[in-house]
């Protein structure tokens, strides 16, 4: 199969460039949104990933959203359209959905986003969702939860840090459930996709199998290391007093970062694994301890 990916210089691409090469013909495609653009297709499937990510630091502009994750992923698939490609994989998030949630997020979760990110990505998926799609081709949005794995420096490398350097865990206080999403489960779910034509098109929420909390991620990274962590339960309100402080003394912790930490976001990956019929191949916490060692050797 000849896999066209747009955005192949990010984390998601070059893994994915990685995982497909041995067996497929991959050609990872630098993209960026121009006006009235055509993009040339010569292949078999389309994995589009190109797009801006979320701006924890809050300096990029609104339009940069919508041209990047809106415009372009038109400009996309309106070519994918107009091809001989039959697969389209869009990589949108789940927080094209909600930005925080309570309970469970599905597919059947009425979207509602708040931020530029969201709110252009849940455009991207309209506009794909509202085109007739000619016979023989299939499309899948794909809405990953927090997506980790070796290479990937972000939240993860944070607590690395504190863990590593023996600081105690100040935010003991928040109880949360989060899932995660190992990067080699998402690798293996866009294969299935690619190779499975009796997966129907549709939109797939993919994350690990079990939701786990920080407090539960702190101590797994520190049996990784082989180090003792102390939890410690510092009042709520005085640590969401700092974080207020640390927005406008650029902390490193601040109110967005506080908020990915301790939120609960729980992401159900039931229709997906029920459509493969196939178990996801990497528990949880096998997946991040792998992303642990990495950050250890790098």
């Amino acid at each position: 199969m000849r896999i066209m990916i747009t955005g192949g210089s990010g984390f998601v691409g070059i893994n994915l460039f990685e995982y497909f090469k041995k067996k497929h013909l991959v050609k990872k495609v630098s993209v960026r949104y121009l006006a009235k653009q055509k993009i040339d297709v010569n292949a078999d499937a389309i994995i589009h990933l190109a797009g801006k990510a979320h701006d924890l630091k809050n300096v990029s502009k609104p339009s940069d959203y919508y041209e990047a994750n809106f415009e372009l992923t038109k400009q996309v698939f309106d070519s994918f359209l107009e091809s001989e490609a039959t697969v389209f994989v869009f990589l949108s998030s789940v927080k094209a959905v909600a930005d925080r949630i309570n309970g469970v997020l599905t597919e059947d979760t009425i979207p509602n986003p708040k931020t530029h990110y969201g709110i252009s990505k849940q455009q991207a998926e309209k506009y794909i969702l509202s085109k007739e799609l000619p016979y023989g081709k299939r499309i899948y949005i794909i809405r990953p939860c927090m997506i980790h794995g070796p290479g990937n420096k972000g939240n993860l490398n944070l607590l690395y840090n504190l863990v590593s350097r023996g600081i105690p865990w100040p935010l003991g206080s928040f109880e949360n459930q989060r899932s995660f999403l190992s990067i080699e489960n998402l690798c293996f779910v866009i294969n299935e996709i690619l190779e499975n034509d009796s997966i129907i098109s549709g939109i797939y929420n993919v994350a690990d199998d079990e939701a786990i909390s920080t407090n539960e991620l702190i101590l797994i990274l520190s049996q990784s290391l082989g180090k003792r962590m102390r939890i410690l339960k510092i009042p709520r309100f005085f640590i969401n007093g700092i974080s207020k402080m640390g927005d406008f003394l650029k902390l490193p912790l601040n109110s967005e970062r506080l908020q990915k930490l301790t939120e609960n976001y729980v992401v159900s990956n039931q229709k997906i694994v029920k459509t493969m019929r196939k178990p996801l191949p990497v528990a949880v916490d096998e997946g991040l301890i792998n992303t642990f060692k990495s950050l250890k050797v790098s």
